[in-house]
């Protein structure tokens, strides 16, 4: 039994969930425009998910946990750990839900009582972007833990992160990168060598979203799901074959005629 956390890269974020027998997984991730309130449409290709942002609208994050007892979620977005800043790893720290519980998260956690929201934004604007971190741009990931034995429930939970040893995280961290490289140049090439990835998500305003801190031992050295969604404009997904283009109704244009009704009309000014 650990209480005490991982590291795990955006790369890592690819590889397949460990489910459930009943074939669920732990936790459910969505998407939410928050401009519009709509769940952004999930398609599937390419062996991945993918969902289409708008630039300029802010977006939140839904985890919900599918099972009767508490989880710990390590919630990463462009790579980056969306409560700690740090390059994400499953070892740093995450939010607990309680059983069932249904919870949205709106931005990157600056302090216990406020978050910076997430903004879909030109990549080269984004907050992975802008700390020099642009290689994961267009990911958003979830590691999901088990608990090793129940304790009282503090709502609103954040798991509390320990002293870790730095320098077994960092080589944990180059170890998950170079094993990475080669599915990265497989997919390079599927979309014919050129990176296609034009938006990502923005430091945005600060706004109010208090959270409390909770206590949580895990499970299990290496969490029991990972799960990812890439995200992207429609434009570029459309041009990636990922989503279909959108159906514009035609409206028959009246024909030509050489004698039309009237008289001669006078020029214009």
């Amino acid at each position: 039994m650990l209480r005490k956390t991982l590291l795990l890269t955006a790369a890592l974020l690819s590889t397949t969930a460990c489910l459930p027998a009943w074939g669920r997984s732990l936790v459910d991730v969505d998407v939410i425009d928050r401009d519009t309130g709509q769940w952004l449409a999930e398609t599937r290709a390419r062996g991945r998910t993918w969902v289409a942002g708008t630039p300029g609208h802010r977006y939140a994050v839904r985890l919900t946990n599918t099972t009767g007892e508490r989880v710990l979620v390590v919630l990463s977005v462009d790579g980056v750990n969306a409560v700690s800043g740090e390059t994400a790893n499953p070892e740093q720290t995450g939010y607990v839900l309680a059983p069932w519980q249904s919870t949205e998260i709106n931005g990157w956690r600056k302090s216990l009582d406020d978050v910076a929201q997430f903004v879909f934004t030109d990549l080269p604007d984004s907050y992975a972007a802008r700390t020099g971190r642009p290689d994961n741009v267009g990911v958003i990931g979830i590691a999901v833990f088990r608990e090793a034995r129940p304790i009282a429930w503090e709502p609103p939970p954040i798991a509390r992160d320990e002293a870790r040893d730095e320098a077994r995280a960092q080589s944990r961290a180059g170890n998950a990168a170079k094993a990475a490289a080669p599915a990265a140049a497989a997919e390079a090439d599927a979309y014919g060598g050129v990176a296609q990835q034009r938006i990502g998500t923005g430091h945005g305003q600060r706004e109010w979203s208090p959270v409390g801190r909770t206590d949580f031992v895990r499970a299990s050295r290496s969490p029991e799901q990972v799960s990812e969604l890439r995200y992207d404009d429609l434009d570029t997904l459309v041009a990636m074959g990922v989503v279909p283009p959108p159906y514009l109704p035609r409206h028959p244009q009246p024909a030509p005629r050489a004698f039309p009704d009237g008289f001669v009309a006078d020029p214009p000014n």
